[in-house]
């Protein structure tokens, strides 16, 4: 049986592993050609605008942590290294650096969609149960990262997104609490509270699966 269980852990960190690295790289990528778009080219100069996933890894968040949560059977813990955005460079600081937030979060949705397009091509194929739950998980983490980046706690961009809709001092503590950030985040994740949160995203997955009519 404990063989069973270590079989069912390698395959599930296979199946995660390639969708967090493509969703996390996509993510980040985002913020920097916006950036760079809107006249910040912070991220550009520092080898963040690409698509090579190792420019965007970060040793602990996106290798030691993903790997110790599967090996404890905790929540998922992961992270990528934050793009670099120096918003002095923005023309409208408020709306560009909106625009720039929101990219991110946009971005996995947009995967979402792209993943779920193939998950219906190959699941209508029969295609191998890998594949199509490989491609199942990746609408399902998009949806999830989409969602949870919204959420206005540090270091998120949800944060971000809600000082520039509602610049004030309030807000712009906010932004200011750093560490505690994670705190709180950590805080909601192992709360009641996660559980509304996961309701978001199941409900947003059977939108997904009721305009396939599966």
């Amino acid at each position: 049986m404990q063989g069973i269980e270590i079989s069912n852990k390698i395959i599930s960190f296979l199946t995660f592993l390639p969708m967090f690295l493509i969703s996390i790289t996509v993510h980040e990528f985002s913020h920097a050609i916006l950036a760079n778009k809107l006249g910040d080219d912070t991220a550009k100069k520092m080898g963040r605008l690409t698509l090579n996933p190792f420019k965007h890894a970060d040793i602990i968040g996106t290798l030691v942590m993903p790997l110790a949560s599967f090996a404890s059977g905790i929540a998922l813990i992961g992270w990528a290294k934050p793009v670099p955005i120096d918003r002095s460079k923005f023309k409208n600081r408020l709306l560009d650096d909106a625009v720039v937030s929101f990219a991110g979060p946009l971005s996995n949705f947009l995967l979402a969609v792209i993943f779920f397009i193939f998950f219906m091509v190959f699941y209508r194929a029969s295609a191998s149960a890998y594949v199509v739950n490989l491609l199942w998980y990746g609408v399902f983490f998009n949806v999830f990262l989409f969602a949870f980046n919204l959420l206005p706690v540090p270091p998120l961009d949800g944060v971000h997104i809600l000082y520039d809709i509602f610049p004030n001092k309030v807000t712009a503590r906010l932004i200011g609490i750093g560490f505690y950030g994670s705190i709180i985040l950590l805080f909601l994740i192992y709360s009641p509270l996660w559980g509304f949160f996961m309701d978001l995203i199941n409900y947003i997955l059977k939108v997904f699966l009721s305009i396939a009519g599966l």
